[in-house]
């Protein structure tokens, strides 16, 4: 069970690298003017959900999944604490493909500056879940 933690944290770790640097992506190709650099940030934001983020998310729930059909069964309410910030975390990720779809067809509404506040909600998502899964609270 120790390697389903082990891929279970690494994925985890990849699908937090994309939630955070997608959004601040979405930052910068908001501030944008020219034709080149926009197509140049749809590229890397496609790249960067479909190939990186999306796949570390689906495999992060999968050994979750897998550890807690055969190892955490009977957890405390810490689980249903961590369970809840993974849906948060799937909408974000959601969200973040909204965006995603936006941006590629040039419909972006959003502000740089509401960007990088949405930016910075995988932080206070991934403190909390530190926070449970070492802690574990009842």
């Amino acid at each position: 069970m120790l390697w389903v933690k082990s891929l279970h944290i690494i994925f985890m770790v990849t699908w937090f690298a994309g939630l955070f640097y997608l959004p601040r992506l979405y930052v910068y190709h908001a501030m944008t003017n020219d034709f080149a650099s926009r197509e140049r940030f749809k590229v890397m934001e496609r790249k960067l959900y479909w190939g990186i983020m999306t796949p570390g998310g689906v495999l992060t729930l999968v050994f979750g999944a897998w550890l807690w059909l055969g190892w955490f069964r009977g957890a405390g309410g810490w689980l249903h604490a961590k369970l809840a910030l993974g849906a948060l975390l799937i909408g974000y990720h959601l969200w973040c493909g909204r965006l995603l779809r936006d941006f590629a067809a040039d419909r972006n509404t959003r502000s740089h500056l509401w960007l990088r506040w949405f930016n910075e909600f995988p932080v206070l998502v991934l403190v909390a879940a530190v926070l449970v899964v070492v802690f574990k609270p009842d």
